[in-house]
C-alpha cells in the first residue's frame, strides 16, 4: 500500500550464497561512502562495471575508504588462512600446497593482502559475474 522507501533507508539485500557475500557487502557498503565513487557506480551500466573500467575508479576515492577496504582485505585474507587450516588440520596432509589452496580464492589479490587495489575490486566483481553464469 503505497510504502516506499525513506531516503538514506538501507535496503537489505538476500544472501548472494557466495562464499565471500560478507566481503562482498563489506567492500560495497564502504565504497558507497565515497560520494564520488557511489555517482560512479549510479551512472555506470553493467558493462562498465564488467569490464574492470569502474575500478579503476578506486584511484579517486578517499584516504578514508582506502583505509577502510584495506582494513576489510586484511580481514578476508585473515578468514580464508582459518578456513584453509581448518581444511589442512581436517585432511591432516603434510604435502599441501598452500598458493594451490590460495588461488581457489578468486574474489581477492592474495598475492597483496594488505592493500586493497583496482585490482582486487575487478577480481571481487568478475568472481561475483562468473558465479552467475
Amino acid at each position: 500500500k503505497g510504502e516506499g522507501h525513506i531516503e538514506g533507508e538501507k535496503v537489505e539485500n538476500p544472501d548472494t550464497g557466495l562464499y565471500y557475500d560478507e566481503y562482498l557487502r563489506q567492500v560495497i557498503d564502504v565504497l558507497e561512502t565515497d560520494k564520488h565513487f557511489r555517482e560512479k557506480l549510479q551512472t555506470a551500466d553493467i558493462e562498465e562495471i564488467k569490464s574492470g573500467k569502474l575500478s579503476r575508479e578506486l584511484d579517486l576515492v578517499s584516504h578514508h575508504v582506502r583505509t577502510r577496504l584495506d582494513e576489510l582485505k586484511r580481514q578476508e585474507v585473515a578468514r580464508l588462512r582459518m578456513l584453509i587450516k581448518a581444511k589442512m588440520d581436517s585432511v591432516q596432509d603434510t604435502g599441501i600446497d598452500h598458493q594451490a589452496l590460495l588461488k581457489q580464492f578468486e574474489h581477492l589479490n592474495h598475492q597483496n593482502p594488505d592493500k586493497f587495489e583496482p585490482k582486487d575490486l575487478d577480481m571481487l566483481i568478475k568472481a561475483v559475474s562468473a558465479s552467475y553464469k
